[in-house]
Protein backbone atom coordinates (compact mmCIF):
# COMPACT_ATOMS: atom_id res chain seq x y z
CA UNK A 1 0.00 0.00 0.00
CA UNK A 2 2.86 2.38 0.74
CA UNK A 3 5.11 1.40 -2.15
CA UNK A 4 7.56 -0.80 -0.24
CA UNK A 5 8.67 -4.29 -1.19
CA UNK A 6 8.30 -6.87 1.57
CA UNK A 7 9.92 -10.09 2.73
CA UNK A 8 7.19 -12.08 4.48
CA UNK A 9 8.05 -14.94 6.84
CA UNK A 10 4.92 -16.58 8.26
CA UNK A 11 4.88 -18.66 11.42
CA UNK A 12 5.54 -22.35 10.83
CA UNK A 13 1.97 -23.12 11.89
CA UNK A 14 0.54 -20.70 9.33
CA UNK A 15 2.36 -21.56 6.10
CA UNK A 16 -0.65 -23.01 4.27
CA UNK A 17 -2.90 -20.00 4.76
CA UNK A 18 -0.01 -17.71 3.80
CA UNK A 19 0.53 -19.64 0.60
CA UNK A 20 -3.17 -19.50 -0.24
CA UNK A 21 -3.19 -15.74 0.36
CA UNK A 22 -0.30 -15.31 -2.08
CA UNK A 23 -2.09 -17.36 -4.72
CA UNK A 24 -5.13 -15.12 -4.40
CA UNK A 25 -3.01 -11.97 -4.59
CA UNK A 26 -1.23 -13.18 -7.73
CA UNK A 27 -4.55 -14.00 -9.38
CA UNK A 28 -5.63 -10.46 -8.53
CA UNK A 29 -2.58 -9.06 -10.36
CA UNK A 30 0.11 -8.60 -7.71
CA UNK A 31 3.46 -8.20 -9.54
CA UNK A 32 6.30 -10.57 -8.73
CA UNK A 33 8.78 -9.28 -6.18
CA UNK A 34 6.45 -6.99 -4.25
CA UNK A 35 5.60 -9.49 -1.51
CA UNK A 36 8.25 -12.18 -1.20
CA UNK A 37 6.93 -15.12 0.82
CA UNK A 38 9.69 -17.30 2.22
CA UNK A 39 9.71 -20.41 4.40
CA UNK A 40 12.65 -20.27 6.79
CA UNK A 41 13.28 -20.23 10.52
CA UNK A 42 13.38 -16.88 12.26
CA UNK A 43 17.09 -16.77 13.18
CA UNK A 44 18.11 -17.55 9.58
CA UNK A 45 15.93 -14.73 8.29
CA UNK A 46 17.23 -12.31 10.88
CA UNK A 47 20.84 -13.12 10.12
CA UNK A 48 20.36 -12.04 6.50
CA UNK A 49 17.86 -9.20 6.79
CA UNK A 50 19.10 -7.49 9.94
CA UNK A 51 22.65 -7.22 8.59
CA UNK A 52 21.71 -5.86 5.13
CA UNK A 53 22.44 -2.21 4.39
CA UNK A 54 19.02 -1.72 2.79
CA UNK A 55 17.06 -3.09 5.75
CA UNK A 56 14.44 -0.39 6.36
CA UNK A 57 11.99 -1.83 8.86
CA UNK A 58 10.28 -4.80 10.45
CA UNK A 59 6.65 -5.40 11.34
CA UNK A 60 6.63 -8.28 13.81
CA UNK A 61 3.81 -10.24 15.40
CA UNK A 62 4.88 -12.76 18.01
CA UNK A 63 6.29 -13.14 21.49
CA UNK A 64 7.67 -10.29 23.56
CA UNK A 65 10.93 -12.16 24.13
CA UNK A 66 11.62 -12.67 20.43
CA UNK A 67 10.78 -9.04 19.68
CA UNK A 68 13.20 -7.88 22.38
CA UNK A 69 15.94 -9.99 20.80
CA UNK A 70 15.20 -8.57 17.36
CA UNK A 71 15.32 -5.00 18.66
CA UNK A 72 18.65 -5.70 20.37
CA UNK A 73 20.12 -7.17 17.17
CA UNK A 74 18.95 -4.22 15.08
CA UNK A 75 20.44 -1.78 17.58
CA UNK A 76 23.83 -3.45 17.38
CA UNK A 77 23.76 -3.27 13.57
CA UNK A 78 22.86 0.41 13.25
CA UNK A 79 26.16 1.34 11.61
CA UNK A 80 25.36 -0.98 8.68
CA UNK A 81 22.09 0.64 7.62
CA UNK A 82 21.45 3.46 5.17
CA UNK A 83 18.62 4.79 7.33
CA UNK A 84 17.11 4.26 10.75
CA UNK A 85 14.83 1.20 10.48
CA UNK A 86 11.19 1.43 11.45
CA UNK A 87 10.44 -1.15 14.15
CA UNK A 88 6.84 -2.15 14.82
CA UNK A 89 5.89 -4.96 17.17
CA UNK A 90 2.64 -6.61 18.19
CA UNK A 91 3.58 -8.96 20.98
CA UNK A 92 2.06 -10.51 24.09
CA UNK A 93 -0.97 -9.79 26.21
CA UNK A 94 -2.50 -10.64 29.56
CA UNK A 95 -5.88 -9.16 28.93
CA UNK A 96 -8.31 -8.37 31.70
CA UNK A 97 -11.97 -7.93 32.52
CA UNK A 98 -12.85 -5.84 35.57
CA UNK A 99 -16.40 -5.99 36.85
CA UNK A 100 -17.83 -3.30 39.13
CA UNK A 101 -20.33 -4.12 41.87
CA UNK A 102 -23.06 -2.53 39.70
CA UNK A 103 -22.45 -4.96 36.83
CA UNK A 104 -25.07 -7.40 35.57
CA UNK A 105 -23.74 -10.92 36.33
CA UNK A 106 -25.07 -12.27 33.02
CA UNK A 107 -23.22 -9.56 31.09
CA UNK A 108 -20.01 -10.31 32.98
CA UNK A 109 -20.28 -14.07 32.46
CA UNK A 110 -20.99 -13.72 28.75
CA UNK A 111 -18.09 -11.32 28.23
CA UNK A 112 -15.79 -13.79 29.96
CA UNK A 113 -17.02 -16.85 28.07
CA UNK A 114 -16.74 -15.18 24.69
CA UNK A 115 -13.62 -13.20 25.47
CA UNK A 116 -11.67 -16.08 26.99
CA UNK A 117 -12.76 -19.08 24.94
CA UNK A 118 -13.51 -17.98 21.38
CA UNK A 119 -10.72 -19.32 19.17
CA UNK A 120 -9.63 -21.35 22.21
CA UNK A 121 -8.11 -18.21 23.71
CA UNK A 122 -5.48 -18.32 20.98
CA UNK A 123 -5.49 -14.63 20.15
CA UNK A 124 -3.49 -11.91 21.79
CA UNK A 125 -6.61 -10.03 22.89
CA UNK A 126 -8.30 -12.97 24.65
CA UNK A 127 -9.48 -12.45 28.22
CA UNK A 128 -7.09 -14.22 30.54
CA UNK A 129 -7.67 -12.63 33.96
CA UNK A 130 -10.85 -11.39 35.57
CA UNK A 131 -11.61 -9.36 38.68
CA UNK A 132 -15.10 -9.98 40.04
CA UNK A 133 -16.64 -8.16 43.04
CA UNK A 134 -17.79 -10.34 45.90
CA UNK A 135 -21.45 -9.30 45.65
CA UNK A 136 -21.94 -10.84 42.18
CA UNK A 137 -19.24 -13.55 42.18
CA UNK A 138 -21.57 -16.48 42.86
CA UNK A 139 -24.05 -15.38 40.21
CA UNK A 140 -21.27 -15.00 37.65
CA UNK A 141 -19.88 -18.40 38.58
CA UNK A 142 -23.26 -20.12 38.28
CA UNK A 143 -23.98 -18.53 34.89
CA UNK A 144 -20.57 -19.50 33.53
CA UNK A 145 -20.80 -23.08 34.76
CA UNK A 146 -24.28 -23.52 33.31
CA UNK A 147 -23.33 -22.09 29.93
CA UNK A 148 -20.09 -24.06 29.70
CA UNK A 149 -22.01 -27.31 30.02
CA UNK A 150 -23.53 -26.57 26.62
CA UNK A 151 -20.18 -25.88 24.90
CA UNK A 152 -19.57 -28.20 21.95
CA UNK A 153 -16.00 -29.19 21.18
CA UNK A 154 -14.76 -30.63 17.90
CA UNK A 155 -13.53 -29.94 14.40
CA UNK A 156 -13.54 -26.44 12.91
CA UNK A 157 -15.42 -27.88 9.94
CA UNK A 158 -18.54 -28.09 12.10
CA UNK A 159 -19.61 -24.51 12.77
CA UNK A 160 -21.79 -25.59 15.69
CA UNK A 161 -18.64 -26.35 17.71
CA UNK A 162 -17.76 -23.48 20.01
CA UNK A 163 -14.41 -25.01 21.01
CA UNK A 164 -11.81 -26.46 18.66
CA UNK A 165 -8.30 -27.84 19.05
CA UNK A 166 -5.34 -25.65 19.96
CA UNK A 167 -2.82 -25.07 17.22
CA UNK A 168 -0.06 -27.62 17.93
CA UNK A 169 1.46 -29.98 20.48
CA UNK A 170 3.90 -27.41 21.85
CA UNK A 171 1.02 -25.09 22.67
CA UNK A 172 -1.02 -27.98 24.09
CA UNK A 173 1.76 -29.04 26.45
CA UNK A 174 2.36 -25.48 27.66
CA UNK A 175 -1.33 -24.89 28.42
CA UNK A 176 -1.68 -28.29 30.10
CA UNK A 177 1.26 -27.51 32.40
CA UNK A 178 -0.46 -24.35 33.66
CA UNK A 179 -3.68 -26.28 34.25
CA UNK A 180 -1.86 -29.01 36.18
CA UNK A 181 -0.18 -26.43 38.37
CA UNK A 182 -3.47 -24.70 39.12
CA UNK A 183 -5.25 -27.98 39.91
CA UNK A 184 -2.65 -28.64 42.58
CA UNK A 185 -3.16 -25.45 44.58
CA UNK A 186 -6.15 -23.45 43.27
CA UNK A 187 -9.91 -23.88 42.91
CA UNK A 188 -11.26 -24.92 39.49
CA UNK A 189 -14.68 -23.56 38.54
CA UNK A 190 -14.87 -25.52 35.31
CA UNK A 191 -12.77 -27.58 32.92
CA UNK A 192 -9.28 -28.68 33.86
CA UNK A 193 -9.10 -31.61 31.43
CA UNK A 194 -7.27 -32.13 28.14
CA UNK A 195 -6.66 -34.86 25.56
CA UNK A 196 -4.29 -35.16 22.61
CA UNK A 197 -5.04 -38.70 21.47
CA UNK A 198 -6.68 -37.24 18.36
CA UNK A 199 -6.13 -33.54 17.96
CA UNK A 200 -4.97 -31.15 20.69
CA UNK A 201 -8.13 -30.55 22.67
CA UNK A 202 -8.25 -28.65 25.96
CA UNK A 203 -11.50 -28.08 27.79
CA UNK A 204 -12.12 -24.42 28.63
CA UNK A 205 -10.80 -23.96 32.15
CA UNK A 206 -11.74 -21.37 34.76
CA UNK A 207 -9.46 -21.05 37.78
CA UNK A 208 -10.30 -19.12 40.94
CA UNK A 209 -7.32 -17.81 42.86
CA UNK A 210 -7.06 -16.11 46.23
CA UNK A 211 -3.81 -14.46 45.13
CA UNK A 212 -4.09 -11.64 42.54
CA UNK A 213 -0.40 -12.16 41.80
CA UNK A 214 -0.76 -15.89 41.05
CA UNK A 215 1.18 -17.09 38.02
CA UNK A 216 -1.87 -17.53 35.79
CA UNK A 217 -2.88 -13.93 36.55
CA UNK A 218 0.48 -12.62 35.34
CA UNK A 219 1.92 -14.82 32.59
CA UNK A 220 0.62 -15.16 29.05
CA UNK A 221 -0.79 -18.65 28.43
CA UNK A 222 -2.40 -18.25 25.00
CA UNK A 223 -5.05 -20.88 25.48
CA UNK A 224 -8.54 -21.54 26.89
CA UNK A 225 -7.61 -20.73 30.48
CA UNK A 226 -9.18 -17.90 32.49
CA UNK A 227 -8.23 -17.02 36.05
CA UNK A 228 -10.70 -15.20 38.31
CA UNK A 229 -9.92 -13.19 41.42
CA UNK A 230 -12.86 -12.25 43.65
CA UNK A 231 -12.25 -8.91 45.36
CA UNK A 232 -14.18 -7.17 48.16
CA UNK A 233 -16.97 -5.24 46.47
CA UNK A 234 -16.04 -1.96 48.20
CA UNK A 235 -12.41 -2.03 47.03
CA UNK A 236 -12.91 -1.03 43.40
CA UNK A 237 -10.23 1.66 43.34
CA UNK A 238 -7.74 -0.67 44.98
CA UNK A 239 -8.40 -3.42 42.44
CA UNK A 240 -7.84 -0.99 39.57
CA UNK A 241 -4.34 -0.40 40.92
CA UNK A 242 -3.82 -4.16 41.11
CA UNK A 243 -4.94 -4.61 37.51
CA UNK A 244 -2.54 -1.91 36.34
CA UNK A 245 0.46 -3.36 38.15
CA UNK A 246 -0.01 -7.13 37.86
CA UNK A 247 1.11 -7.80 34.30
CA UNK A 248 3.93 -6.42 32.12
CA UNK A 249 1.53 -6.30 29.16
CA UNK A 250 -0.94 -3.61 28.10
CA UNK A 251 -2.94 -4.84 25.13
CA UNK A 252 -6.69 -5.09 25.83
CA UNK A 253 -9.02 -4.82 28.78
CA UNK A 254 -12.65 -4.30 29.74
CA UNK A 255 -14.68 -2.58 32.41
CA UNK A 256 -18.21 -3.85 33.02
CA UNK A 257 -20.46 -1.56 35.02
CA UNK A 258 -23.73 0.35 34.98
CA UNK A 259 -22.21 3.10 37.12
CA UNK A 260 -20.93 5.89 34.84
CA UNK A 261 -18.61 7.27 37.52
CA UNK A 262 -16.99 3.84 37.93
CA UNK A 263 -16.58 3.54 34.17
CA UNK A 264 -14.90 6.94 33.95
CA UNK A 265 -12.64 6.12 36.88
CA UNK A 266 -11.53 2.83 35.33
CA UNK A 267 -10.98 4.46 31.95
CA UNK A 268 -8.58 6.97 33.51
CA UNK A 269 -6.83 4.68 36.00
CA UNK A 270 -6.27 1.94 33.40
CA UNK A 271 -5.19 4.27 30.57
CA UNK A 272 -1.73 2.68 30.47
CA UNK A 273 -2.94 -0.89 31.05
CA UNK A 274 -4.71 -1.45 27.72
CA UNK A 275 -4.21 0.02 24.26
CA UNK A 276 -7.70 -1.18 23.35
CA UNK A 277 -10.18 -0.59 26.16
CA UNK A 278 -13.74 -1.89 26.08
CA UNK A 279 -16.74 -0.73 28.09
CA UNK A 280 -19.44 -3.31 28.84
CA UNK A 281 -18.05 -5.77 26.31
CA UNK A 282 -15.47 -8.52 25.97
CA UNK A 283 -11.87 -7.34 25.36
CA UNK A 284 -11.70 -8.88 21.88
CA UNK A 285 -13.07 -8.36 18.40
CA UNK A 286 -11.46 -5.16 17.10
CA UNK A 287 -12.55 -4.74 13.48
CA UNK A 288 -9.65 -4.14 11.09
CA UNK A 289 -10.00 -0.78 9.40
CA UNK A 290 -12.50 0.48 11.97
CA UNK A 291 -10.93 0.01 15.39
CA UNK A 292 -7.14 0.60 15.46
CA UNK A 293 -5.51 -2.23 17.41
CA UNK A 294 -2.40 -2.41 19.55
CA UNK A 295 -0.92 -1.88 23.00
CA UNK A 296 2.22 -0.63 24.70
CA UNK A 297 4.42 -1.84 27.56
CA UNK A 298 5.29 -5.49 26.91
CA UNK A 299 2.55 -5.76 24.28
CA UNK A 300 4.42 -3.85 21.60
CA UNK A 301 4.93 -0.45 20.04
CA UNK A 302 1.21 0.43 19.90
CA UNK A 303 1.32 1.46 16.25
CA UNK A 304 -2.32 0.48 15.80
CA UNK A 305 -2.51 -2.23 13.16
CA UNK A 306 -5.42 -2.06 10.76
CA UNK A 307 -5.44 1.73 10.66
CA UNK A 308 -3.88 4.62 8.80
CA UNK A 309 -1.73 5.26 11.88
CA UNK A 310 0.18 2.07 11.12
CA UNK A 311 0.56 2.93 7.44
CA UNK A 312 2.28 6.21 8.34
CA UNK A 313 5.11 4.16 9.87
CA UNK A 314 5.98 2.89 6.40
CA UNK A 315 6.17 6.28 4.71
CA UNK A 316 9.16 8.60 4.58
CA UNK A 317 7.78 12.11 4.45
CA UNK A 318 9.37 14.66 2.15
CA UNK A 319 8.66 18.39 2.16
CA UNK A 320 9.20 20.41 -1.04
CA UNK A 321 9.17 24.18 -1.23
CA UNK A 322 9.29 26.18 -4.46
CA UNK A 323 9.80 29.96 -4.46
CA UNK A 324 8.38 31.84 -7.46
CA UNK A 325 9.87 35.24 -6.64
CA UNK A 326 13.31 34.51 -5.17
CA UNK A 327 15.14 37.31 -3.33
CA UNK A 328 18.26 38.91 -4.82
CA UNK A 329 19.44 40.81 -1.74
CA UNK A 330 20.48 39.22 1.53
CA UNK A 331 19.20 42.14 3.53
CA UNK A 332 15.91 41.98 5.35
CA UNK A 333 13.76 45.09 5.82
CA UNK A 334 14.50 45.22 9.55
CA UNK A 335 18.23 45.57 8.75
CA UNK A 336 17.74 48.80 6.81
CA UNK A 337 18.87 52.03 8.47
CA UNK A 338 16.15 54.30 9.73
Amino acid sequence: LCGNVVVWKPANTQVYSAQMFMRIMKEAGLPDGVINLIYVDGPSLGKVCFSHRDFAGVHFTGSTGVFNTMWDTIGKNMSKYRTYPRIVGETGGKDFVVAHRSADPAVVATALLRGAFEFQGQKCSAASRAYIPSNIAEAVKSKMQADMKSFRMGTVEDFSNFINAVIDEKSFDKIASYIDRAKADQDIWAGGTYDKTEGYFISPTVIETKDPGYVTMCEEIFGPVLTVYVYPENEFEKILETVDNTSPYALTGSIISTDRAAIELATVRLRNAAGNFYINDKPTGAVVGQQPFGGARGSGTNDKAGSILNLYRWLSARTIKETFNPPVDYGYPFLQEK
